[in-house]
């Protein structure tokens, strides 16, 4: 595997948030300390579900200065392709799993005069951490909050217990409304906007600070995307001529592990660049999925994201 150096962990908590979120949190097997990370990062879970072996990042919403467990949140996604479910009906305290290294696309940057951090729905994990550290390094931010309804706002109540006037929410199902506009155009110079929730709230946020004149060095934003269901395909490998099937619930970077290819990766969800593979040739139309690749590589047909993207078509070769 090419991915993160994997830690064998047992999960020593599950607890219910509400309806849609479980706290999962997990500690070495031999008892070490777990490695140390920096507010942001994520891990990548391994579930071994029946014959089907699943990897899904998470951030970790866990202290950075507590490294006897890392904690996680985990979306059930119903419609999802199973990980979810996976987590949420099948691991339980005492149960041994594995995770990787943990891995930073989402830092802080301690450059900022101020931290202004927006949270919708499960973005608000890796907050929790950023948080703490800003918290421990007299930091100044704030978090915005946004949430369909009170009931799934996960870790409201202790936000605001926790760090008081600093945490701002909002709920639809309270008439309440986050203005951007407003809230981007009365930061003080220097301030530095991180956003992580849904794909909506990331590109209105990016949007509205691009119309404000905020530098693009200033806007941080994090995109967990599951890779796509699709229409089953085939490509072929370049170096070995294997052809390999990918199912309509799978990505092409899972049906490579399955053939026993060892692909690299580090985010398994389009943003990294990790897993960026050459296109050697195309009889098709390539169906990419993630937030790396520009548009001119995308319109080259000679680049391609195996950890989200899919293709449909006569023949697809890749350089593997």
């Amino acid at each position: 595997m090419s991915g993160p150096k994997q830690i064998p962990v047992r999960v020593v908590e599950v607890v219910e948030i509400n309806p849609l979120i479980k706290r999962i949190a997990f500690e070495q097997v031999n008892g070490d300390t777990l490695p140390a990370f920096s507010a942001g990062a994520h891990v990548v879970v391994e579930m071994e579900d029946g014959d089907t072996k699943r990897r899904n990042p998470y951030s970790l919403m866990s202290s950075p200065f507590d490294r006897s467990r890392y904690a996680i949140s985990v979306r059930r996604l119903d419609e999802g392709r199973g990980g979810s479910l996976f987590m949420h009906k099948q691991v339980q305290p005492g149960m041994e799993m594995k995770i990787s290294q943990p891995v930073n696309l989402f830092p802080l940057d301690m450059r900022a005069k101020k931290h202004l951090l927006i949270a919708g729905g499960i973005g608000i994990t890796p907050f929790i951490a950023q948080m703490e550290q800003l918290a421990a390094q007299k930091a100044d931010f704030e978090l915005h909050y946004k949430s369909r309804t009170a009931k799934l706002a996960a870790y409201r109540e202790s936000l605001k217990a926790r760090f008081g006037d600093t945490v701002h929410t909002y709920c639809s199902d309270e008439n309440d409304t986050l203005d951007l506009a407003s809230l981007l155009s009365s930061q003080p110079l220097g301030t530095h906007v991180y956003v992580c929730g849904p794909e909506a709230m990331i590109d209105a946020v990016q949007h509205q600070a691009a119309t404000l004149g905020w530098p693009e060095e200033q806007v941080h934003f994090e995109h967990f995307q599951a890779p796509p269901t699709g229409k089953p395909f085939s490509f072929s490998l370049a170096a070995s001529g294997k052809t390999i099937s990918v199912g309509e619930q799978q990505s092409m970077l899972e049906a490579l592990e399955a053939a026993g290819v060892d692909a690299p990766y580090l985010c398994r969800g389009g943003v990294c660049g990790q897993c960026e593979t050459n296109v050697v040739n195309c009889e098709g139309e390539l169906l990419h999925n993630d937030h790396w690749l520009s548009e001119e590589q995308r319109l080259s047909k000679t680049k391609i994201m195996p950890c989200v993207s899919r293709f449909t078509g006569a023949s697809l070769v890749i350089d593997r």
